[in-house]
């Protein structure tokens, strides 16, 4: 069985069914990656265009490895030494990469529904989102939860806290919408000025204290401020954020013992995560990004290859 669409744009577009397909064709790929030869000729013959305009290390990184363990030839496109510096436009872009007949472009964008335009002007090959703007990031919230399952086994009434910097986070929007579908309660946090009165209509509850928010907590997920998409000043300083609403093993008092703490990186160690929950028990944001390449390889797949063999 293959996904239902032809792209992977956003988990708005995913049933629960996909959502679930997705996690499950994940686990069994994992192993893969646990193998002395990590690599399966399952996608032979295929090719997938990382196309970054963006800066990544986790996202980027896991989509070649995730191609290259399914035998796909993978290509990484420089956008700095491209001619998108001399004013190339995405859409001619996305048409000249589309002309060397590649089977799927993985494109990041500083734009919300900047995947959304490429999707519609090439129609010869799939279309992966790999975080638009503002908007959203769907494999970074298909990874969560996966994460989540390993450890708690299940999604539905389980308390998922995200605190932090809830407006500029398109992984909080996914994570919200993936979370509603699959029936968690979802807590958000952080300063009022940086969570939008939108994530209400997800079914979130909204508070601003985070001994409020992380009592009795399953799951706390817990987000950077992102500076580079702020044009203005929401908070005092680092410093206030950092005592406010950072998470620290104080805090932790106030959860469930057997919580964990996710990330999806990079950590501002100190601001917002004390740097011993960041490596400690609780933490299995490394888990999260081994989980990536599985959920990665799995998306691949079911765009491509399952399509075929069904």
């Amino acid at each position: 069985m293959a996904l239902r669409g032809k792209h992977l744009l956003g988990i708005e577009d995913l049933s629960v069914q996909d959502i679930e397909l997705i996690l499950s064709t994940a686990r069994s790929f994992k192993e893969i990656s646990t193998r002395p030869i990590k690599k399966v000729p399952t996608l032979r013959g295929k090719s997938v265009i990382n196309l970054f305009y963006e800066p990544s290390t986790r996202t980027r990184s896991s989509f070649e490895l995730a191609a290259k363990r399914l035998s796909a030839d993978a290509v990484n496109f420089n956008v700095s030494t491209s001619s998108v510096t001399k004013g190339e436009s995405l859409i001619d872009t996305g048409r000249n990469l589309q002309a060397m007949n590649p089977d799927i472009i993985i494109i990041r964008h500083n734009i919300a529904g900047a995947p959304h335009l490429l999707a519609r002007h090439c129609k010869g090959c799939c279309v992966i989102n790999a975080g638009d703007g503002m908007h959203e990031h769907p494999t970074q919230a298909l990874l969560d939860a996966m994460t989540i399952l390993e450890h708690k086994g299940r999604l539905d009434g389980l308390k998922v806290v995200i605190i932090g910097d809830i407006t500029h986070s398109r992984v909080a929007r996914s994570n919200a919408l993936l979370l509603k579908k699959m029936k968690s309660q979802l807590w958000v946090c952080g300063p009022p000025t940086l969570i939008p009165m939108e994530f209400e209509q997800y079914g979130a509850r909204v508070c601003y204290d985070v001994q409020e928010a992380v009592s009795d907590a399953d799951v706390i997920m817990i987000l950077r401020t992102q500076r580079e998409r702020q044009s203005e000043v929401f908070y005092p300083s680092t410093k206030e954020y950092s005592k406010r609403w950072g998470l620290n093993k104080q805090r932790m008092a106030w959860t469930k013992p057997d919580v964990i703490v996710m990330h999806p990186g990079p950590i501002n160690r100190g601001v917002e995560l004390d740097p011993d929950l960041a490596d400690g028990e609780y933490s299995v944001i490394l888990e999260q990004v081994s989980n990536g390449v599985a959920v990665r390889m799995a998306v691949l797949y079911l765009l491509l290859g399952a399509s075929e063999e069904s």
